[in-house]
């Protein structure tokens, strides 16, 4: 992912920040526990493309 673009990503949802995490190819966002995948180095910010993680994932704790 290009440092810039995730400079001025944001949630879709919330418009809060959003976290990498490179080894899953993911944008999470910890207010909305939501994690956007990354296809092909482009990163899909629909809401309906979101997976929902659970209060205890680890990747919210990240």
């Amino acid at each position: 992912m290009d440092a810039r673009l995730l400079d001025i990503l944001a949630c879709p949802v919330c418009k809060g920040p959003l976290h990498y995490e490179r080894k899953e190819a993911l944008l999470i966002c910890r207010a909305d526990r939501l994690a956007f995948p990354i296809r092909d180095d482009i990163p899909i910010m629909l809401e309906d493309e979101a997976r929902v993680l659970s209060s205890d994932d680890p990747l919210l704790e990240r």
